[in-house]
């Protein structure tokens, strides 16, 4: 507690705050059973905000999220908005379907593609999406910052979950890979002019850049 906040409640109240649908609960258990990693309560919603706010039509999802991230990115995108979800295992992938049966969202706004995101990212064009979720392996974040941001349209945004890497990223003595790649991730997005950046604390941290427009 600090200055008479208690912050850690805050943030408790706030993961609570919107009631998880049982299609998503489901999908949080799968995600578990697998080991992957998905956006918390908090982190979800705020998906859902945004991509309602943006009307997003298009969203790509790297590292398929058992559903999780698909399910509210879908129930907030207008009809007919299709999340492109990039997964190496099959098994990440028939998991969201199976979320995505449950939850009652047509499979025809899921494109999942069974491959590394390495192979399948240069081959997605540019400017072509409105949200882009970056999941998955946290030790490749930075090798697919480029390809992220170019995918995305201008006023688009780059969604990074668990940008906090399990509360490590603000312990300066924390220096295992992963906290370093995820930190030095952070810093290269605030440090860049064409995006307007933002770092969450919802979840284990959600790290947002709006793409900005070239200056003329």
């Amino acid at each position: 507690m600090a200055g008479g906040v208690d912050y850690v409640a805050n943030w408790v109240f706030a993961e609570d705050f919107i009631p998880e649908s049982e299609a998503l609960t489901h999908a949080r258990s799968r995600a578990h059973e697998l080991g992957i990693a998905v956006p918390s309560p908090g982190a979800g919603a705020l998906l859902g905000v945004i991509a309602a706010a943006l009307k997003a039509a298009a969203a790509v999802e790297i590292g398929t999220s058992a559903g999780v991230g698909i399910i509210y990115l879908l129930n907030a995108m207008p009809p007919g908005g299709i999340v492109t979800s990039i997964d190496v295992e099959a098994e990440h992938q028939h998991a969201a379907r199976e979320a995505l049966r449950e939850a009652g969202i047509p499979l025809s706004q899921i494109r999942p593609i069974n491959s590394r995101p390495a192979e399948v990212l240069p081959r997605l064009a540019d400017e072509a999406y409105d949200l882009v979720l970056l999941g998955g392996n946290k030790l490749d974040y930075a090798d697919q910052l480029v390809d992220a941001i170019r995918l995305l349209r201008y006023g688009g945004v780059l969604a990074i979950d668990g940008a906090l890497a399990d509360g490590r990223v603000p312990d300066p003595a924390r220096r295992d890979p992963v906290t370093v790649t995820v930190r030095e991730v952070g810093r290269e997005l605030r440090d860049r002019e064409d995006l307007t950046v933002a770092l969450n604390a919802a979840g284990d941290g959600l790290l947002l850049a709006v793409k900005r427009p070239r200056k003329r």
